[in-house]
């Protein structure tokens, strides 16, 4: 097995940081951002008793065992298993789940677009 010479491996190391820092420091805001304001719906989701169906981080008092855990909803490639994790549909989720997924444990919190977007926003800060 050969091995890069430290010559080659130095440029090669910075060349890599050099990619990854730029792919960080796009210019663009965090995917959240642009959705909506994410201490508007942390502040929605508490008021709404969010938390007394789900865990949810940063939500005091949010330990509900009824729904999935939202932990990590920045990452997740599903909402309610069967739609792509996406702004849109997370907004329609959060808007009207019976309509997403007829039966579902869900209930209708009855968010207008603006909130349901503000939750959206807090929602992708669970990284």
């Amino acid at each position: 097995m050969r091995t890069l010479t430290p010559f080659l491996s130095v440029p090669l190391l910075a060349a890599v940081t050099v990619s990854l820092a730029a792919c960080a420091e796009s210019g663009q805001p965090a995917r959240f951002d642009d959705i909506g304001d994410a201490s508007v719906g942390a502040a929605l989701i508490e008021a709404n008793g969010c938390g007394s169906c789900h865990i949810i981080p940063g939500i005091d008092g949010a330990e509900g065992l009824v729904g999935p855990p939202l932990n990590h909803m920045g990452h997740r490639i599903f909402i309610a298993g069967l739609l792509r994790n996406t702004p849109d549909n997370m907004v329609a989720w959060l808007r009207d789940p019976q309509e997403v997924v007829p039966g579902n444990a869900m209930p209708d919190m009855g968010l207008s677009e603006s909130q349901a977007k503000n939750v959206t926003a807090y929602l992708y800060t669970l990284e």
